[in-house]
C-alpha cells in the first residue's frame, strides 16, 4: 500500500470544519480512503451496510476484478494454475506467496500433509454422538472447532511454528473430516486415509470405499475433484473469510476461527448457491419443462429465480466456469452420463442461457456453482455436502487470510460501528402503570 499524494476533503453542511483524509493506492484496483481517525476528528461514523465500499485491511493473497472476470492468487490467474498446479502447489502458493520449488512441494506434501491426515482416534466417539440425520454441515462446524479440544497443542497463536503445525492440520484433515460426516450420514464405517494417494484421491477413497473390497481412484474424476478444490480455494473477503477474519481478531485459536467461517460458508446465500442450483434442476424435472421454467425467469412478476447463472461479483463471465465447464463434460463423458435426464436437462438450460439475448444482456451466463454443483452430483456427492466440499476447498485460503491479520501490524479487534434508531433513554415505569 502506498500514500496517493492526493487527499480527500470531507465537508459539512452544518458548518462543521472540513477534514483530510488521506488516499491509498494499491497494487491493482480502487484507491482508498483512509477513514480511521473520522470519528476522533468529527465525532461521526460511516454507514455501510454489507461493507459494500469498505476496505478492512490490507491483503496480498486474492484480488477479483468482475467487470473483467478476472481471479488471481497472489498475481497468477486461476485459469494458469487450475490447468498447470495440483491442489497442494496452490496451497503452498496461499500460504507462503509464492509456487514451491520441487523441493518445496515434495517438503510440504510428504513430510508436512500427508503426516497429518489422521484425526484423533477419540473423535470417532465424538462423531457417535450426533443424529445419523444431522445436517453434514452441523456435523462439521462442531468437528473443526472440536480440534482445538484435540490438539489443544497448536493453539499459541503467538508462536510461529504453532501456527504452522495448526495449518497444516487443518488443510491435511479437513478431507478426512468431511469424508467421516459422509460416511456416519449413511452408516458406513470410516476410511482410514492412504497416504500414498494424492490429496485428491485419498479423499475420493475416503468418501466412497468400503472395507470389503479394494478402490482404485479414477484419475479423470480425481483431476476434477482437485479443480473443484483449487477454483474454491480463496475469493478476497467474502462473508465466510471476513468472519474468520473477525473471529480470529479477538485472538481465538484458529481451529475456533476456521469452525466459524465452516457455519457462515453454510447459510444457503453464500455456500449453498450450488447445492440450490442442482435443486432448482430437480424442480424443474424434465427437459421438456425448460421453455415454461425459462419464461417463468423472464416474467418480473415471477418469484421464479435462474439459479447458478450470474454472480454478484463477477459481473462478466465467472472465470472459473469455463474451467468447471470443461471438467464437467469430462466426468459426464467419463462416466458415460451424457444422457442422463438431470444432466440433459442441465445442458438445455446452458444452451438457451448461453444463446438468449435475454440472458446476454444481463450477463447471466452459467457460474462456477452451476457446473460444480452438476460435477458433484455426477461423482456421487450428496447434495447437502456441497457445501462441506467447498468448507474443505476453502480453508487453505482461510488460513492463508487468518494468517495475514494475524501478521498484520495494524490489526485490531473488529468492532463494526452503528447507527442506532433505537428509543433514547427512558425511566423504567411502575408495574401499576405498564
Amino acid at each position: 500500500m502506498s500514500t496517493n499524494p492526493q487527499t480527500a476533503t470531507l465537508s459539512f453542511s452544518d458548518g462543521s470544519p472540513s477534514v483530510e483524509l488521506p488516499i491509498y493506492e494499491g497494487t491493482i484496483g480502487p484507491d482508498v480512503i483512509d477513514i480511521r481517525k473520522l470519528y476522533a476528528q468529527t465525532g461521526r461514523f460511516t454507514f455501510d451496510p454489507g461493507f459494500m465500499s469498505t476496505a478492512a485491511c490490507n491483503s496480498t493473497i486474492t484480488y477479483i476484478d468482475g467487470d473483467k472476470g478476472e481471479l488471481l492468487y497472489r498475481g497468477y490467474p486461476i485459469e494458469q494454475l487450475a490447468e498447470e498446479c495440483d491442489f497442494l502447489e496452490v496451497a503452498y502458493l496461499l500460504l507462503n506467496g509464492e509456487l514451491p520449488t520441487a523441493e518445496q512441494r515434495d517438503d510440504f506434501v510428504n513430510r508436512k500433509i500427508i503426516r497429518h491426515t489422521m484425526v484423533h482416534e477419540q473423535m470417532k466417539q465424538f462423531f457417535n454422538s450426533f443424529r445419523r440425520d444431522a445436517h453434514p454441515m452441523a456435523v462439521l462446524t462442531a468437528a473443526v472447532g472440536a480440534m482445538s479440544a484435540f490438539y489443544h497443542d497448536s493453539t499459541d497463536i503467538t508462536d510461529a511454528k504453532s501456527r504452522e503445525i495448526s495449518a497444516i492440520r487443518l488443510i491435511a484433515k479437513l478431507p478426512t473430516l468431511v469424508a467421516m460426516a459422509y460416511k456416519y450420514s449413511i452408516g458406513q464405517p470410516f476410511m482410514y486415509p492412504k497416504n500414498d494417494l494424492s490429496y485428491s484421491g485419498n479423499f475420493l477413497r475416503m468418501m466412497f470405499a468400503v472395507p470389503a473390497e479394494e478402490y482404485v481412484v479414477n484419475p479423470v474424476l480425481e483431476r476434477a475433484v482437485d479443480r473443484i478444490f483449487i477454483l474454491h480455494a480463496d475469493k478476497k473477503k467474502n462473508a465466510s473469510t471476513s468472519t474468520v477474519r473477525l473471529a480470529g481478531s479477538s485472538g481465538t485459536n484458529p481451529f475456533a476461527a476456521i469452525a466459524a467461517g465452516v457455519a457462515c460458508l453454510w447459510g444457503p446465500a453464500h455456500g449453498g448457491a450450488n447445492e440450490a442450483a442442482l435443486k432448482m434442476l430437480e424442480e424443474i424435472g424434465h427437459v421438456d419443462n425448460v421453455p415454461a421454467f425459462i419464461e417463468k425467469v423472464k416474467d418480473k412478476n415471477s418469484e421464479v429465480r435462474l439459479m447458478g447463472f450470474g454472480h454478484r461479483v463477477y459481473k462478466n463471465y465467472d472465470p472459473r466456469a469455463k474451467l468447471m465447464r470443461e471438467t464437467c463434460y469430462e466426468v459426464l463423458a467419463e462416466l458415460g452420463l451424457q444422457e442422463d435426464p438431470l444432466f440433459k436437462l442441465a445442458m438445455e438450460l446452458e444452451r438457451i442461457a448461453l444463446s438468449d439475448d435475454y440472458f446476454i444482456s444481463r450477463k447471466l451466463y452459467p457460474n462456477v456453482d452451476f457446473y460444480s454443483g452438476i460435477v458433484q452430483r455426477a461423482l456421487g456427492i450428496p447434495t447437502d455436502l456441497f457445501t462441506g466440499i467447498f468448507a474443505l476447498a476453502r480453508t487453505v485460503g482461510w488460513i492463508a487470510q487468518w494468517n495475514e491479520m494475524i501478521a498484520d501490524p495494524d490489526q485490531k479487534i473488529g468492532r463494526p460501528r452503528q447507527l442506532f434508531v433505537g428509543s433514547p433513554k427512558r425511566d423504567v415505569p411502575k408495574m401499576s402503570t405498564r
